[in-house]
């Protein structure tokens, strides 16, 4: 079972003045979102990550840098987690943006949503080349990997939404928060989402569990009546 630990980049300027940065170069964090990427990393030390995967958006490298400090492993930067493609939009404050008339289709109906201008894309092009992207990493670090995304919440609530079994028009009721991280692991049967925009607390349960000569319940089963939950 792969398991793919998911995190927002902490807060930037941009969040704080209601622009929507898109794949706006020199996006950084702010003073605020550095302690958060310092808070997160320390919270993930103990973790055993066999790979730091990030956007190649600035705000997501310095979080994944943070994360990455004192391991013996390298960014490893992949487009395919970057922020959803705004076209036009990008830039632009976010009030003015609720008064488009896209606005509500992003919201009702975000599948059938795709952005204007040439750099534009839709929201279902996002999901698809994220999940897509997930499933690649998946399959290269192989079963029983731990490994980090470092992404954005657009993108990461959209994967959450695929593992979820939820149509991309209901996304918008997932919430990720800058540096939160949300869990899924993945089994040959289907994915199972462990944590969503978790901001603090142990993590020790996302340790990979020692393995067993013989088990008699398949990884992917899940488990009838809810189990007892992780090892104290």
């Amino acid at each position: 079972m792969t398991t793919v630990i998911l995190l927002r980049h902490g807060r930037t300027t941009a969040n704080t003045s209601g622009v929507l940065a898109g794949w706006t170069p020199g996006v950084q964090l702010d003073e605020n979102g550095e302690k958060q990427a310092q808070a997160v990393a320390e919270r993930l030390s103990t973790v055993p990550l066999a790979a730091v995967v990030s956007s190649p958006l600035e705000r997501c490298l310095q979080t994944a840098t943070a994360v990455a400090a004192g391991r013996d492993l390298a960014v490893r930067p992949d487009d395919r987690l970057g922020e959803a493609r705004y076209g036009d939009w990008t830039g632009r404050p976010i009030k003015e943006l609720a008064k488009e008339p896209l606005w509500k289709v992003v919201q009702q109906h975000p599948s059938a949503a795709v952005f204007p201008g040439a750099e534009g894309e839709g929201l279902a092009q996002t999901q698809a080349r994220a999940v897509a992207a997930v499933r690649a990493w998946n399959a290269e670090l192989g079963a029983d990997a731990v490994w980090l995304a470092c992404s954005h919440g657009d993108v990461i609530k959209a994967i959450l939404a695929d593992a979820l079994g939820l149509h991309l028009d209901q996304f918008q009721r997932i919430v990720v928060d800058p540096a939160s991280v949300s869990v899924i692991s993945y089994s040959e049967t289907r994915p199972f989402v462990v944590r969503m925009n978790d901001t603090g607390g142990d993590v020790a349960a996302l340790m990979p569990p020692p393995k067993r000569r013989r088990r008699r319940t398949a990884s992917s089963d899940a488990v009838v009546g809810g189990g007892a939950g992780p090892a104290a």
